[in-house]
């Protein structure tokens, strides 16, 4: 018998790296100019989701500040189905069922998670999920492991969607159809044309499900999101992130007191998971206060949106009508190096590439926040006018 080799024995020279063939995929991603790394922000915030500027809110820092004070613990403990249910989880729950109008709340510990955990739980086998092109990689990934059929619909299409469902009925589907769109879409800053397509989920028997991740604290009445008028509904449902306006992390499924029942018991991405801070569902709590009381926050981002619009749709930017105002450039080398040199001049503005984007649409995505001021955006637009041109 061969004898293996100890701590110090040199390897088989024929022995290759068990990590060879990861290597050789970043060397893939580096050819094409595709391969990523981290880096600590600097310069002017026109990359982030932190619309409302409450990232940083000294009010968000004295609540959780209070709250310690009070006891509430740093971590959960466990999963919510053990010990990691804590009273801040569900008073959070409460509150947020009552801000958005509907039946009940489920809080999670990302956007990303509760999209995986909801597409593929809630769907049946038997059913189908129509959904938008562009919507969020998040619920590509729950839809793998759904056990309904699947079906991309071209973006904002709403006869597309439409036909669809004719022809799903008219085949005498038993099954529930869902539609699956985004309210904001997080690259292009266009809206769904939620009102056709909920009454289609009406005409159709289907399920119409929103992630409203982007406009949630930003738009809609009373900052309710572009979702509003889909809450306290039995054949909707919203997800709303925490990450983004709220300033927070986390994030709460709204609907029918059905859906949260199903999830607690089925999502294993629920199930198995240790439960966000009680710290973190004191802070979404006070983000929505935040939002009820200081209406000025997205009144000031509502005008920079237009003064941005003015500004920069000269430059080839789109005036998308919302804080998030792509510049597209196509190429993949041209996207990255105008994002460097803009980066180096002390602007953070990211490129986007392929496959967070479709092929050949490479661009520069330009987020608004209230962390900037318009003599900053009239910068960028200076910049941006000595690179692109």
């Amino acid at each position: 018998m061969t004898p293996l080799a100890g701590p110090h024995m040199e390897e088989p020279e024929t022995l290759r790296s068990p990590f060879a063939k990861l290597a050789g995929d970043l060397d893939g991603l580096r050819e094409v100019s595709r391969l990523r790394s981290l880096c600590t922000p600097t310069g002017i915030d026109f990359s982030s989701n932190d619309y409302l500027a409450l990232a940083d809110s000294e009010r968000l820092k004295a609540a959780v500040g209070a709250a310690v004070e009070r006891g509430v613990s740093v971590g959960s403990g466990g999963s919510r189905l053990l010990r990691g249910n804590h009273p801040e989880h569900e008073r959070l729950e409460m509150e947020a069922a009552n801000f958005f109008g509907c039946e009940s709340t489920l809080f999670m510990a990302s956007g990303y998670a509760a999209n995986s955990a909801l597409l593929s739980t809630l769907p049946q086998r038997g059913d189908i999920i129509f959904y938008d092109e562009l919507i969020h990689a998040s619920a590509h990934e729950g839809m793998r492991f759904a056990r309904a059929e699947t079906r991309s619909i071209a973006h904002n299409d709403v006869q597309a969607f439409a036909d669809v469902l004719r022809h799903w009925q008219d085949n005498s589907a038993a099954g529930t159809p869902w539609i699956a769109v985004e309210t904001l879409y997080s690259m292009d800053g266009d809206r769904a044309p939620l009102t056709d397509l909920l009454e289609l989920a009406d005409r159709y028997g289907a399920v119409l499900y929103a992630d409203d991740a982007h406009a949630t604290g930003v738009w809609g009445e009373g900052g309710r999101g572009l979702a509003a008028d889909l809450d306290g509904r039995t054949n909707t449902i919203v997800l709303r992130t925490c990450g983004k306006a709220l300033g927070c992390e986390g994030a709460l499924l709204c609907g029918p007191t059905i859906m949260r029942d199903h999830l607690v018991n089925r999502a294993r991405g629920f199930i198995f998971s240790t439960a966000p801070s009680p710290l973190m569902a004191v802070c979404v709590r006070e983000a929505l206060n935040i939002v009820a009381e200081e209406p000025e926050r997205r009144e000031g981002l509502a005008s920079l949106v237009n003064y941005a619009g003015e500004r920069l749709t000269s430059l080839g930017v789109e005036k998308t009508g919302s804080q998030i105002m792509p510049l597209v450039l196509g190429s993949e080398v041209r996207t990255m190096a105008a994002a460097e040199r803009l980066q180096r001049r002390g602007f953070d503005v990211r490129g986007i590439r392929p496959p967070t984007v479709p092929q050949g649409s490479s661009r520069l995505r330009i987020s608004l926040t209230l962390n900037v001021v318009r003599d900053e955006i009239d910068a960028l637009g200076g910049a941006l006018e000595e690179i692109i041109r």
